[in-house]
Formats: structure tokens, C-alpha cells, sequence
């Protein structure tokens, strides 16, 4: 077989720009190596910028032409940009020197900043700008492409929450019958698990260094040892949204990187637990779902309509985790002051990432096609009277009937129980009238304490 040179969906090694390219696509200016390129440029010229507003006797200040072309080669960053880097990086070897090699090009053809060439990179170790925009990378993504997709995902089970708020279902512990709830209590139970770990993403901070080879600003002090080098770093990396970690080796230890992944496992967790139980929902008959033209469920059996986005989404989740946990598990590991088996596996930011945006989207999907079977909800919860063993054995407790469990238990235990069984056992009880009254009135249905309220109060966003 020839496969052609450009990359296509089809072509693609892996599924994260092949088959599920058009869910992780919103990913690649922030997590791809052209994204990486872009946001190297961008550290690049911001400590290029700080430095000829630092009095330096050396540097002039730039003129605003010169600072208005150098944040513009940020701005205007292009694919072409990428690819000429990538050119220079074949000769050099060097990515990160490409990188400044590529400024250089560029500022040569400006006037406005003759000094400014050798002052790119000036003091830097590669890690400080890698570490720097892997920082804006990972937290841009997760803000601008990451959590809009979680919180679609919250909203749309808060909604269904609301939806079935008062639809009764049989709730089944270890598999089997018991006390019953409401269809929209236990998505408000997933929403809310949602939610916090949502908020949990949200607030990890992310850290740089500006630091230099070790961490100790030894060529910046060699250079310029009356510049206050660790304020001029801070204020650099607050400037990009960051927070400054002060004591660091070569690279910044990625501490926050793992608190990040461990974040969204935590979510991604919750998030395959959920697939399982609507998988579940729907073999049980409790959902149906909606039919799409054209589409096959089975090459062999006609009739089927397979829950596949929610095993999309399962799969694609442990995928993502299994990277993300040996993200978090790698990444703050490095011998002395530095290794770099951290580098190759940064690299796979993306992939990681990519694995999520697919298992959100297809769980997105699958919940759009759910429909609601209240007939098969209904016959399966009155089917079971056996459950209102409970309410009647703790009202006979509020009486002082003697031994009320073991009377429940010997006429419901393991045994399907009908109503009429259950009512004859009630008006045998020696309890105030009112109250048998109120026993011989419940149904199953009925028996669902405040299971709807709990789903009505949960936010319908976060």
C-alpha cells in the first residue's frame, strides 16, 4: 500500500488527528508543535521587551515601531513561521535555538531595534522558555478549550437532573433492589461530583522560572549584577498570567503540572463511572435512543441501537488517564539538576488532552440521544414492593413493635412480595391508626423521601 506524504485523517498514526481529528482540533494552536513554536516566541519577546525597559546601558529602550514589530511577530505567528523554524532547527539541532535564530532573522530587517539581536535569549537556559510556554500552553487550553467543554457537560446533566427530577426509579445497591429515587436525583448526584472537580481544575495555578541554568541567575548576575534579577523575572511571568516559582533547578519541577493531571483524572473518574451507569440505564431499557439516518448498530443484527459514546467515551477516558497519571507520576522526577526524559514525554501533552476532548464530546453526544422510558422505569419499580420492607419496619421501630426487622426480613427477604401480601401484613400491625393508614397508601413509587427537592436544588450551572 502508498501512503501519501500529506497527513490525513486517514493517514493519520494516531486517532487524535485522524478519526476523532474534529474533537481535538480546537486543541492544536495551543498543544501542537506549531503551539509550542508560537509560545516560545511569545516568552522570547516578552524578556526581550522587559530588558529594554530595564535601563540596561547596552540596550536602548525600544521605540514603540520596534516593540509594536516584535509583538506582532507573536501575534502574526503562522504555520509558514513554524515550518521555517523547523528548517533552521535541521541545521542547529536545537529547537529552542531555532527559535532564537528565527527572531534574529526577523529583527534584522527592522531598523527601529539595531541592539536588540544579542539580547534575545539573553541569560536563558532553553528550560526557562520551555518551561514558561508549556505553562501558557497547558493553562490556555485548559481554559479556553477544556473547561467550556466540562461545563457543557455539567449543564446539559444538570439539566436532565431537572428534567427527571420527579420521575421514580428503582435504585439498586450491590445490584439489587433498593430504597427507590428519581431518575434525576442520580444524574444531580453525577452533576454535582462534576462540579467539583471542575472547580478543582479551575483553580490549579500554574508556575514558571526565569531563572537561568540552575536556578540561581549566575550568567544574569555575571552580566548585570545591580539588576534585582528575581523581581524582573517575577514581573515578567505575572505579566503572562503566571505565578513565579522562586527556587527551582534547571527546570521548574512540573509540581503543578501534576496537580493539574491529577485533577482531571479525578474528573475523568467520575465522568467513566457515569458512563457505565447510563450503559447501564439503556440495557436495562430505562433510556432509549434517538435514531440517526443511515447509521447501523450492528453488521449482522438490524435491530440494534448500541450506547456507543458512552463506550467511546469510556475507552478514550482511560486512555487519557493512563497518560495523565504517567504525566503526573514523571514529570517531578529529575535527576540533580536536571534530565531530560522530561522533554520526550511533554511532548505528549496533546495527546493526552486529546484523549479527554474525544471522551467529553462523545459523551456529549450520547447524552443529546437519550430519551426518557418512563413505561419501562415504571414497570420495573412497581414490580418491587419487597422495598417498602424499610418504611414499614422503621415506622413499627417509632411504635415499639417487637423485633420489627426480623419480622421484614422474614417476609420480604430474598422473596418478591406483592402488594396485597404487604397490605395484609400492615393491617395486622399494632400501631395508631394514622399511621397504618399512611403504611397502606405507599407505593413504591411514592417511597422516594426527598430524592426530587435533592435534584430541583442543584445548579443548573456552575
Amino acid at each position: 500500500m502508498r501512503i501519501a506524504e500529506t497527513l490525513t485523517p486517514l493517514n493519520a498514526l494516531s486517532p487524535i488527528d485522524g478519526r476523532y481529528g474534529r474533537a481535538t482540533e480546537s486543541l492544536r494552536p495551543f498543544l501542537s508543535e506549531a503551539g509550542f513554536m508560537a509560545h516560545r516566541v511569545e516568552v522570547e519577546v516578552a524578556w526581550l521587551i522587559a530588558l529594554s525597559k530595564a535601563g540596561l546601558p547596552e540596550l536602548p529602550r525600544f521605540s514603540p515601531k520596534g516593540e509594536a514589530f516584535l509583538r506582532q511577530l507573536v501575534t502574526q505567528f503562522s504555520e509558514q513561521d513554524a515550518e521555517r523554524i523547523k528548517e533552521i532547527e535541521r541545521v542547529t539541532n536545537h529547537d529552542v535555538k531555532a527559535v532564537e535564530y528565527w527572531l534574529k532573522e526577523h529583527i534584522s530587517k527592522e531598523p527601529d531595534l539595531p541592539e536588540a539581536a544579542e539580547f534575545i535569549h539573553f541569560a536563558c537556559t532553553s528550560e526557562d522558555i520551555n518551561n514558561t510556554s508549556h505553562a501558557l500552553m497547558l493553562t490556555r487550553a485548559r481554559d479556553q478549550v477544556v473547561l467550556p467543554a466540562l461545563h457543557d457537560l455539567y449543564q446539559k446533566i444538570a439539566a436532565m437532573a431537572h428534567t427527571f427530577a420527579h420521575q421514580p426509579m428503582l435504585a439498586r445497591t450491590h445490584g439489587q433492589p433498593a430504597s427507590p429515587t428519581t431518575m434525576g436525583k442520580e444524574f444531580a448526584n453525577v452533576a454535582h461530583r462534576l462540579g467539583r472537580a471542575i472547580k478543582a481544575i479551575e483553580q490549579v495555578q500554574a508556575t514558571a522560572k526565569l531563572n537561568g541554568a540552575t536556578g540561581n541567575y549566575n550568567a544574569h548576575m555575571a552580566a548585570y549584577p545591580e539588576v534585582d534579577w528575581p523581581n524582573f523575572s517575577r514581573a515578567i511571568i505575572e505579566e503572562l498570567g503566571l505565578e513565579q516559582n522562586p527556587l527551582t533547578i534547571q527546570i521548574e519541577p512540573h509540581d503543578w503540572m501534576a496537580e493539574l493531571f491529577h485533577a482531571l483524572m479525578r474528573l475523568n473518574t467520575v465522568l467513566l463511572d457515569f458512563n457505565r451507569d447510563i450503559w447501564g440505564y439503556i440495557a436495562l431499557g430505562f433510556f432509549k435512543q434517538r435514531l440517526k439516518e443511515g447509521e447501523v448498530g450492528s453488521s449482522t443484527m438490524p435491530h440494534k441501537v448500541n450506547p456507543i459514546d458512552f463506550e467511546n467515551s469510556e475507552g478514550n477516558l482511560g486512555l487519557a488517564n493512563a497518560l495523565l497519571g504517567h504525566l503526573a507520576e514523571k514529570l517531578p522526577v529529575s535527576r540533580w539538576q536536571r534530565d531530560l526524559s522530561d522533554s520526550t514525554v511533554l511532548r505528549n501533552l496533546g495527546a493526552a488532552m486529546g484523549y479527554c476532548m474525544i471522551a467529553y464530546s462523545a459523551c456529549l453526544r450520547g447524552l443529546e440521544k437519550l430519551e426518557l422510558n418512563q413505561e419501562a422505569i415504571d414497570a420495573d419499580i412497581d414490580a418491587c414492593y419487597e422495598v417498602l420492607a424499610e418504611p414499614i419496619q422503621t415506622v413499627m421501630r417509632r411504635y415499639a413493635v417487637e423485633n420489627p426487622y426480623e419480622q421484614l426480613k422474614e417476609l420480604t427477604r430474598g422473596k418478591a412480595i406483592t402488594q396485597e401480601a404487604l397490605t395484609e401484613f400492615i393491617k395486622g400491625l399494632d400501631i395508631p391508626a394514622p399511621a397504618k393508614e399512611e403504611l397502606l397508601s405507599l407505593t413504591p413509587r411514592r417511597y422516594i423521601g426527598l430524592a426530587s427537592q435533592l435534584a430541583l436544588q442543584l445548579p443548573a450551572q456552575l
